[in-house]
């Protein structure tokens, strides 16, 4: 089973998309329809400080009669974070957001923030591993020759 950084290493975004807590909502919204993602980190320098995602602006602009032109990001964004190691299992990240009920991990190697994995990328890697088995097992069953019972 792979682990956070193999899967990053796997992704096709490997840029660390983000934005600072001062940029605008919109201008976060701007990214995420842009790069058709679902979440950016919240940056101060190289400095995680947050995440911003769909589910934020969808509660806490709209909702709340605030505008995503005159709103900062750092008035919406999430700030108690919940990151993982690069040694984290697919299985590991998987419990971690069903218990967490989050759809968006940051990857953080120490301090070092080397990317983010969403729900997504974890499921497909989690069906392909399935998958893998599968037809392992279906080789391995039309390779046995069929036993004969004698007698």
């Amino acid at each position: 089973m792979k682990n956070a950084r193999q899967l990053l290493a796997g992704k096709e975004i490997h840029a660390i998309l983000s934005v600072t807590p001062q940029s605008t909502v919109y201008q976060a919204l701007q990214v995420l329809a842009e790069k058709n993602i679902g979440a950016l980190l919240v940056m101060e320098g190289d400095q995680l400080v947050g995440i911003f995602s769909e589910r934020d602006y969808a509660r806490k602009v709209v909702l709340m009669g605030k505008t995503s032109a005159g709103t900062p990001v750092s008035e919406i964004m999430t700030r108690k974070l919940i990151c993982v190691p690069p040694s984290a299992t697919v299985d590991e990240c998987l419990g971690l957001m069903t218990e967490k009920r989050i759809r968006h991990l940051p990857v953080l190697d120490g301090e070092k923030v080397i990317g983010i994995l969403s729900i997504g990328d974890l499921v497909r890697e989690k069906i392909a591993d399935q998958q893998f088995t599968i037809d392992q097992l279906e080789h391995y069953i039309h390779q046995t020759p069929a036993v004969q019972k004698v007698g």
